[in-house]
């Protein structure tokens, strides 16, 4: 056997033995397969927490209504993340709990929602979904719509006025009309 033929056996010898002892990575889902996943996240929860919202409304008015997306809607995010092992919750560039407030990222992707928007995107229609630092993560706009501007709007009652100061003396989250972005759920996948 020449040289070279050696040479040629070594490093072919040599190259099954690397590939044999590194694990191959498994390949990262697409960002199609992840929105897949992310969306009915999404609309589980509105379907959870829009019934308990009206229900709230029907039974002790809007002041009322506070209560629910005070306390209802983190604890029906804190179910859904724990059954699903996404973590989820709400997020706005106009806070009314400290505990929406946007990361980096969030702060960026609703910036960019509302330019969409100002271009004449549906507000329905925007979502974001993106890897970032191996794990991905997903948001969809929240849409005012009429039943918001009870608690959201710019004429509120005052039974609302007072329940607001009571619970967020430090309340953004006003001024709002119809068809604005009032924030996104905001969803990080499992690692």
């Amino acid at each position: 056997m020449s040289i070279k033929t050696s040479l040629i056996a070594i490093l072919a010898g040599s190259l099954a033995v690397s590939a044999i002892a590194e694990p191959q990575q498994p390949s990262q889902p697409s960002a199609a397969e992840m929105q897949a996943q992310a969306l009915p996240i999404v609309k589980r929860f509105g379907a959870t927490l829009k019934p308990q919202l009206q229900a709230a409304v029907k039974s002790g008015g809007f002041a009322h209504a506070i209560n629910v997306c005070a306390d209802i809607a983190p604890a029906i995010a804190a179910q859904i993340s724990q059954d699903t092992g996404w973590t989820v919750k709400r997020v706005s560039l106009k806070a009314r709990n400290p505990n929406a407030v946007p990361d980096a990222y969030e702060r960026g992707v609703l910036e960019d929602f509302e330019r969409r928007k100002a271009e004449g995107e549906a507000v329905a229609a925007l979502n974001d979904g993106q890897w970032q630092d191996g794990r991905y993560r997903f948001m969809k706009a929240q849409g005012v719509e009429g039943l918001c501007l009870n608690c959201h709007g710019s004429n509120l009652a005052p039974p609302v006025v007072k329940a607001l100061s009571e619970r967020y003396p430090q309340d953004r989250a006003t001024g709002y009309a119809v068809g604005d972005i009032r924030g996104a759920i905001s969803l990080i996948a499992p690692e």
